[in-house]
């Protein structure tokens, strides 16, 4: 699913409606390129659960077609059963992870596919979901690359740029969300120099950005979460880009956790803190970042990072997988429909009309 020098497609549906998901398994990462051959939804929902794979748009493309998975051998003939099916189906995959608003807005578009065939056979319907998913796919990657072409002025040309996590092409359906600004400036003929944030405690940015932009050549440098404000003080860095998961109608994003303090380091430094990410990130339903439902993930995955305990057994834990960055303290968000600067209700709802509202 990818080549040297190329970025890496995170998820994609291989043949006709009898085919299968082929996904890069990120756990395995970068110790070993693993792609699934994924046939049924049980797999899916596992898969995005346990972070197979993950990064809200790529979790949004996986369940579109992780829906197709979930219908396509339902037997009956009448319509109005099959509908349920799909219901159920996305009822189902929307308890995977409750943060990622691609998730559910993905699932949602799904569904109204389904309900508005009035007239079809049930074998069009299947046909027509996975057109569906795959539209879902191709327009994410259009998005991604947009988003590249919009964000790429902001990286100053033999500047310091930081980045938290991973929001690059393992994380989208094309070739991601921060770091497709950073692509596109690589291939503009920018030099510049990125530190990745190891990002504690499954460390997407020690695995998998530092992966994906070493592969496309860009120099990079990781660095301990808490090394972030030393690199900063040094004068290092000179813009902060992140992904985001979902944003509220006034522009607060949720995003992995400890983005929100990426994000109040910045401000002290005085470094622009930017973040990019799709219109459909964009949860409009919410007017601000505190009604944003956070996962909580297993305490073992701090105590026991990979297997290895590095706490007493029993300590308690908190291990939320995401916080929210007020967007008081973002310069500007990078959408594939232009930038948003100032961020605020009034230039989100601006720059995004009638984006989908997430219900």
């Amino acid at each position: 699913m990818t080549g040297q020098g190329e970025y890496a497609r995170a998820v994609a549906w291989v043949g006709g409606l009898e085919g299968h998901v082929a996904m890069i398994d990120q756990t395995q990462l970068p110790g070993e390129y693993v792609v699934m051959r994924i046939e049924d939804v049980e797999t899916i929902f596992e898969a995005i659960r346990r972070l197979a794979v993950r990064g809200a748009p790529a979790i949004g493309v996986a369940a579109g077609m992780g829906v197709v998975l979930g219908v396509r051998d339902w037997s009956g003939e009448e319509r109005g059963g099959f509908v349920g099916r799909v219901g159920e189906v996305c009822d189902y995959l929307g308890t995977s992870r409750p943060t990622a608003v691609n998730l559910f807005w993905a699932l949602d578009r799904m569904k109204r596919v389904a309900m508005r065939m009035t007239d079809a056979t049930v074998e069009r319907m299947k046909e027509r979901l996975l057109e569906e998913a795959v539209a879902i796919h191709r327009e994410d990657e259009a998005m991604c690359r947009a988003i590249g072409e919009v964000g790429a002025e902001v990286i100053p040309d033999g500047g310091g740029v930081l980045t938290h996590c991973n929001a690059g092409a393992l994380a989208t359906g094309g070739m991601g969300t921060a770091l497709a600004v950073m692509f596109r400036a690589h291939e503009l003929g920018k030099r510049f120099r990125v530190y990745a944030d190891e990002t504690r405690p499954l460390l997407q940015g020690a695995r998998l950005t530092t992966w994906e932009l070493m592969r496309a050549g860009i120099e990079t440098t990781l660095i301990c979460d808490n090394t972030a404000a030393q690199v900063m003080r040094e004068g290092r860095i000179d813009v902060v880009i992140t992904g985001a998961d979902r944003i509220a109608a006034n522009g607060d994003a949720a995003n992995k956790i400890g983005t929100y303090g990426v994000a109040v380091l910045a401000e002290v430094h005085g470094v622009p803190f930017y973040v990019a990410a799709p219109s459909s990130t964009f949860d409009l339903s919410l007017t601000d970042g505190g009604k944003i439902p956070i996962e909580e993930r297993s305490a073992d995955e701090v105590r026991r990072g990979f297997g290895v305990l590095t706490s007493p057994e029993n300590v308690q834990c908190y291990c939320p997988a995401f916080d929210v960055t007020p967007a008081r303290l973002i310069r500007g968000i990078i959408t594939e429909r232009g930038m948003i600067e100032p961020v605020s209700q009034e230039t989100v709802s601006a720059r995004l009309g009638s984006a989908t509202v997430v219900n």
